[in-house]
């Protein structure tokens, strides 16, 4: 039999992580003068994996996302990870915002990024599984390059490569 080497295309936030920058930005905000008064806090839910901003206005809830996102940036989470719902009036003249964390490759992402593994002629299999894009060849160094080119593109989502596997 051939022999066989593989990797996933993943795309997940580590929420261990993303607790630490939401830990961090809200004490940040609880010591900021600016933020006196607001009534702002970020809810983190990581069963849903979303982030609730609230805050007392759209100026302060700009200024509570570019905190964020500082923390967000620091811990290695790319931004890219986030997609901002619209912004909603809430009780008491205030503002909210849910944000969604990516976790898993959209279904119509993973065929963007097949296809365009396959457009790169080089000789690798590539398949969807849930919600992970599994790369398959014969040679360690075609699956290098797979990878290298799979980073110049920019698919609009936040990617890792994992389980790289010889057999």
């Amino acid at each position: 039999m051939a022999q066989q080497n593989t990797f996933d295309v993943v795309s997940k936030v580590d929420m261990a992580e993303m607790k630490n920058a939401v830990n961090q930005a809200m004490k940040e905000i609880s010591q900021r003068f600016d933020f006196k008064g607001t009534n702002s806090s970020i809810e983190l839910d990581e069963k849903e994996h979303k982030l609730t901003l609230a805050t007392a206005s759209e100026f302060t809830l700009k200024q509570l996302n570019d905190v964020l996102q500082q923390k967000i940036v620091k811990r290695n989470i790319s931004l890219k990870a986030l997609s901002y719902g619209k912004i909603e009036p809430a009780a008491k003249d205030s503002v909210r915002q849910v944000v969604t964390l990516q976790q898993g490759i959209p279904t119509e992402k993973a065929k963007e990024i097949v296809k365009y593994i396959k457009d790169s002629k080089l000789r690798v299999q590539a398949s969807i599984n849930g919600d992970f894009v599994r790369v398959a060849g014969k040679d360690r160094d075609t699956l290098q390059e797979v990878i290298a080119v799979l980073k110049e593109k920019d698919f609009g989502i936040d990617m890792q490569f994992t389980n790289y596997r010889s057999n």
